[in-house]
């Protein structure tokens, strides 16, 4: 890879995941793409991550590594290392994932190929809809969220002009996907999103990442986010149904794995709060947006109220009793 090609900063924050990050880190090293550079954010880790990236570090050039001093989250983390980052580029990525060794340079091509203003890529992990490659509008784009199809709002997966990336901090208060609304930020700000079907990125389930444990009040702080950007929506109406419709689905899939799952609190507590959020954000254009027949019904249900609900549930569990965790 010509040295000619703009650099490409890799942010990738590192807390208590020993066990995974070799993998992830040598997933990076065997780019094609070589112009880049990868900063390691160590967010205190208490394992032996910090050792790790320093190992890395101390090897490749193109490595460095940021200890910070307390563990203050992923959000501060990022913003650490895209404050850092010199590349012309930057993508993201999880410390416990991984990518195929074309991922740097798909993104790239496809960005300058089709006049791109960011680049997405297919994943493995996620159990989404795959599409063919094309060029979309952010209001598509939105759209292809709400029907849980291509792609999510991660920041990783995904190719952003550093210039763009630092005008957009993620928000430390979101203590949960906090990738949402830097992601509808993005969407404010470009025209031209180039996506990649190939999956380049590998989500990793791990069972104690917090997406995919039990519905905790850390977990649902996804739906203030959700609302703040519905409320910020007014002029973007396209985008704002989409938005409704992934708070109507965040809403029933928390609902669902509260039942399923239990919670830190009264699961009933939870299950009033995940109606009302329903509530408050239904609307039929939203639900045709509905990825498919049973998130529409589990939605339809929840609206309804808690036994109709209750009862939906029950017929799922009857019908799929070993039923996966999903992304919620």
């Amino acid at each position: 890879m010509g040295a000619h090609r703009p650099k490409i900063s890799v942010v990738i924050p590192v807390f208590n995941v020993e066990g995974y990050l070799e993998k992830c880190l040598s997933s990076l090293v065997a780019q094609t793409y070589s112009h880049m550079e990868v900063i390691l954010v160590d967010d205190a880790s208490t394992d032996g991550g910090g050792r790790i990236c320093d190992a890395w570090a101390a090897r490749d050039g193109r490595f460095q590594v940021i200890h910070l001093p307390e563990n203050r989250g992923v959000s501060n983390a990022r913003n650490e290392g895209v404050r850092r980052a010199l590349g012309e580029y930057i993508a993201f990525a999880d410390s416990d994932d991984y990518v195929e060794r074309y991922f740097l340079e798909a993104l790239y091509d496809a960005l300058v190929e089709n006049r791109g203003d960011i680049s997405i890529c297919g994943n493995e992990g996620l159990r989404l809809r795959a599409g063919p490659a094309q060029v979309l509008s952010p209001e598509e784009a939105a759209r292809c969220m709400a029907r849980r199809a291509l792609f999510l709002w991660t920041a990783w997966g995904k190719l952003f002009p550093t210039e763009l990336a630092k005008q957009i901090p993620f928000d430390r208060q979101a203590l949960c996907c906090e990738d949402l609304l830097f992601f509808y930020q993005v969407l404010k700000r470009v025209r031209r999103i180039a996506y990649v079907p190939g999956p380049l990125y590998h989500y990793v389930y791990r069972e104690g990442s917090i997406i995919n444990h039990g519905v905790t009040a850390k977990r649902c702080t996804v739906l203030p986010v959700l609302d703040r950007i519905c409320g910020d929506a007014a002029g973007f109406p396209e985008v704002k149904t989409c938005f409704h419709q992934i708070a109507l689905d965040t809403a029933a899939r928390l609902a669902m794995q509260a039942m399923e799952n239990g919670a830190d609190g009264s699961v009933r507590d939870y299950l009033k709060y995940f109606r009302s959020t329903a509530r408050h954000h239904f609307g039929w254009r939203a639900l045709t947006l509905c990825p498919d027949q049973k998130s529409a019904a589990a939605q339809l249900a929840l609206c309804a109220g808690i036994p109709a609900f209750g009862a939906l549930a029950a017929v799922y569990r009857l019908m799929k009793p070993t039923r996966q965790k999903e992304m919620g």
